[in-house]
């Protein structure tokens, strides 16, 4: 297995850009994960480890060589395709042998390691089938055993799970996860589907506009989110803006747009945020953090009307009126009536659970 740098990589197409600026090292059998919208460079800078585009600008390297301008075929890395790129006039043997009889192994080493894969990927028996004779699931798993039976150094995936329903994406993902940790092999993986990135990465790479916004462990992008942009798109939050009224030692008060005074910690900010009296600062505030409160005042207490109650059995979910904030939040159900449309709730939300971010 290898480790990957992008070394202050750029790429353009024209005068459009495509990526600004990628510094990054991912390191050897970790799982990382290129995360945005559709349109933000995390394709582009996938294709360009993978040898299909070079960079305008910049160096890549797979531990310490040097792969810039190698062409794909001599990188050593195995893709999966958002589409899968399966060979329809080919077996299920055939499919997944492709990559080694364009390297020339033997015939007897050939069948040995795709029977091996086979086994792996839990297609055992399925060999003499054709693919259209397979479930979407199915032949993305031959995609993956394509991409795995040559051995590569990294494993590169494109959206692979796009073109499955709910159910056997959730499947699939776990069945990606648990070869790649059996494997051990550095993967980079590519989607705009926050929930795939959270569960599978070791670390998570988001995206914007070509840039990247922000390098993280799914727990430090969910909970310290850098900017409204990063807040907004890794999970549902509370996005209130405000204005820094005080700074005493650890705790910074901030006055909402409704005229609300809450606390907060001022450690849990991003780099560049200023904690000073009389600037704007952004607070992320998760749903799930904030808690119903039966104290009529307190710190941090708000109150507002309930706009919509959402229950979902496991929890409440509700949107709550707070002056001119709209304050989101869940609710564990324990069996408790639910507060109907127009109903007044007091709301109380941990200042450790207030996020500070540009």
């Amino acid at each position: 297995m290898s480790s990957v740098t992008l070394d202050h990589v750029h790429k353009r197409f024209g005068t459009a850009k495509g990526v600004e600026d990628v510094h990054i090292h991912i390191e050897s059998g970790e799982f990382f994960t290129f995360l945005g919208p559709s349109g933000c460079g995390k394709t582009t800078t996938l294709r360009m480890i993978a040898g299909f585009y070079y960079p305008t600008e910049g160096s890549i390297r797979f531990g310490s060589q040097e792969v810039t301008a190698v062409p794909p075929h001599k990188r050593n890395t195995g893709m999966v395709f958002q589409n899968y790129a399966l060979f329809p006039h080919m077996t299920v043997f055939e499919n997944i042998a492709f990559g080694l009889q364009v390297r020339r192994v033997t015939k007897v080493e050939t069948k040995e390691r795709v029977e091996r894969i086979m086994d792996l990927v839990r297609l055992s028996g399925y060999g003499e089938r054709r693919i259209d004779q397979l479930s979407g699931g199915q032949q993305q798993r031959v995609a993956l055993a394509r991409a795995l039976v040559i051995e590569p150094q990294i494993l590169l995936l494109d959206e692979p799970l796009s073109n499955l329903d709910a159910k056997l994406r959730e499947e699939t993902r776990f069945e990606i996860k648990r070869l790649q940790l059996e494997l051990g092999i550095t993967t980079i993986y590519v989607t705009h589907d926050q929930s795939e990135a959270m569960s599978m990465s070791d670390r998570i790479m988001v995206m914007q506009g070509g840039e990247v916004q922000q390098v993280g462990t799914p727990h430090e992008i969910y909970h310290y989110p850098v900017n409204r942009f990063v807040a907004s798109f890794i999970g549902e939050t509370n996005l209130w803006n405000g204005t820094v009224v005080g700074v005493e030692g650890d705790e910074v008060r901030v006055r909402t747009a409704s005229g609300q005074i809450l606390s907060g910690l001022r450690q849990n900010a991003s780099p560049n945020t200023k904690l000073v009296a009389g600037e704007s600062v952004l607070m992320s505030i998760r749903p799930e953090s904030i808690q119903e409160s039966l104290a009529a005042d307190g710190e941090n207490v708000v109150t507002g009307s309930v706009e919509m109650a959402e229950f979902t059995g496991a929890c409440v979910n509700y949107v709550t009126r707070v002056g001119e904030d709209s304050l989101r939040s869940m609710s564990i159900n324990l069996g408790r009536s639910i507060k109907q449309r127009g109903a007044t709730i007091r709301l109380q939300i941990p200042k450790e659970s207030i996020y500070f971010a540009e």
